[in-house]
């Protein structure tokens, strides 16, 4: 082997095969090789006893709200919080910004905010909404990774719901573009009945508002359209077993459908909501515990195959009020799910890497993205997995320093978090200016 720009030495790799001490050698930003006493010389050299060396997370389910709602949150902050905490990549969804991306116009926007402030590299959702069939060929141009519909309100008015016949219009576009729709799958008849029943504006009653039941239809409906148009199908922020468990079984039909979960279904229950509050309100709410187990379980089963943060921040104002109905609905949490899910006993570590990284890249086709081996990029995560805490408030980098996970025990202090072989995090803080760079879909499994 020749010489290396960078040698990892000696820390505990964690791979899709398991975990083995080796050596990272990189290249141009790219791994070379891995293996046990690389014997090369490299003009830098790291050493990583006693540490993990996962892959860099990838979240691709992430609001940064830039540009037009900077007071929510930033592409510069939001991207240095999953830094923090392991991640390397995040795709950004089209709304909540403003412009929403859904022309070729916005997207050049958001394009342009994040190259100047990422300090990771990152992708960027498109979206289909009713009167934009005629853009989506211009955004697959621009080069977005896929695109996002909403099958209920969105909750922003620049980004409304498609109707049944955009949905399976949308559906046969993307299918001829080679690409990939996200679904936010709740039924918009069931909510809406359920909305007008309501008797109260607590946190119960806006539980009562969203059922299981809505998740369920509308996963049906979408599965349903993405068998009859052979478009690729991925359902976003799952939170019941039996939704899991749809998707798993239309994967075994042969339908093309993956599907999501996050940290904070994975972590919440009914009554959690009724003690966090404002700070727990999303869409869809927290279900049963037997929701929760049942999630963990196909994780570890390999039948659910990502989980992401859907960090949907907002200003602490938006969070508080007597009718909870009216509160934003997002939880603030991308920089806090590895440590998260390390924290508990549901996952091993190399599932932890699969459902964070190497299933998202593969899903997505980022080319070169979510594992640790020759030819992927080195964008590497070094973490002391003996260091336990809490998530704090004050330790958080985003916009608005608060989340719904404060008070959560977490696992795993990172010591340097590396993107093509460069630290930006490292001690604590950012240790490098916007360096990201935009990536664009390749080949999906």
């Amino acid at each position: 082997m020749s010489e290396a720009d960078l040698i990892i030495r000696g820390g505990s790799v964690v791979m899709g095969s398991g975990v083995e001490v080796a050596d990272v050698a990189v290249v141009g930003g790219r791994i070379t090789a891995v293996g046990p006493d690389l014997g090369s010389a490299a003009a830098e050299e790291i050493k990583a006893s006693g540490l993990h060396v996962f892959p860099g997370g990838i979240d691709s389910h992430v609001h940064f709200n830039e540009p037009g709602r900077t007071e929510w949150e930033t592409i510069s902050r939001g991207s240095a919080a999953l830094a923090a905490g392991g991640y390397t990549t995040f795709i950004d969804m089209p709304l909540n910004s403003l412009p929403v991306t859904v022309d070729s116009p916005a997207f050049d926007l958001k394009l342009a905010a994040a190259t100047s402030s990422s300090l990771i590299d990152f992708g960027l959702w498109g979206g289909l909404v009713p009167g934009n069939l005629d853009r989506l060929a211009e955004l697959a141009e621009r080069g977005v990774i896929g695109f996002k519909a909403f099958m209920c309100p969105s909750g922003i008015d620049e980004f409304p719901a498609c109707d049944e016949l955009t949905l399976l219009e949308g559906m046969k576009r993307i299918a001829r573009l080679g690409s990939v729709l996200l679904v936010h799958a709740e039924d918009p008849r069931i909510l809406e009945t359920k909305a007008r029943s309501a008797n109260g504006n607590g946190a119960r009653d806006f539980v009562r508002s969203r059922p299981p039941e809505a998740e369920w239809e509308a996963i049906s409906r979408a599965v349903t359209l993405a068998a009859e148009t052979g478009c690729r199908l991925h359902v976003v922020h799952v939170s019941t077993a039996r939704g899991a468990e749809m998707i798993d079984e239309a994967q075994a039909r042969g339908v093309d459908v993956s599907g999501e979960t996050c940290a904070h279904y994975l972590l919440y229950v009914e009554d959690d909501l009724v003690r966090l509050g404002g700070l727990g309100k999303c869409a869809p709410p927290f279900r049963a515990d037997a929701d929760r187990r049942g999630l963990w379980q196909m994780l570890a089963d390999g039948r659910l195959s990502m989980v992401v943060s859907d960090h949907s921040p907002s200003t602490i104002a938006l969070k508080q009020g007597a009718d909870f109905f009216k509160l934003w609905g997002g939880i603030s949490g991308c920089q806090s799910t590895r440590q998260l899910l390390l924290a508990k006993d549901g996952l091993d570590v190399p599932t932890i890497a699969a459902v964070t990284a190497t299933n998202v890249a593969r899903r997505f086709g980022l080319a070169h993205k979510g594992d640790v081996a020759p030819g992927f990029d080195a964008d590497l995560w070094l973490v002391d997995l003996a260091h336990e805490d809490v998530v704090r408030g004050n330790d958080l980098l985003y916009r608005n320093q608060f989340s719904a996970h404060e008070g959560q025990p977490i696992r795993g202090r990172t010591v340097r978090t590396m993107v093509r072989g460069r630290t930006v995090f490292a001690d604590g803080q950012p240790v490098a200016k916007a360096a990201g760079r935009f990536i664009r879909a390749g080949a999906r499994s």
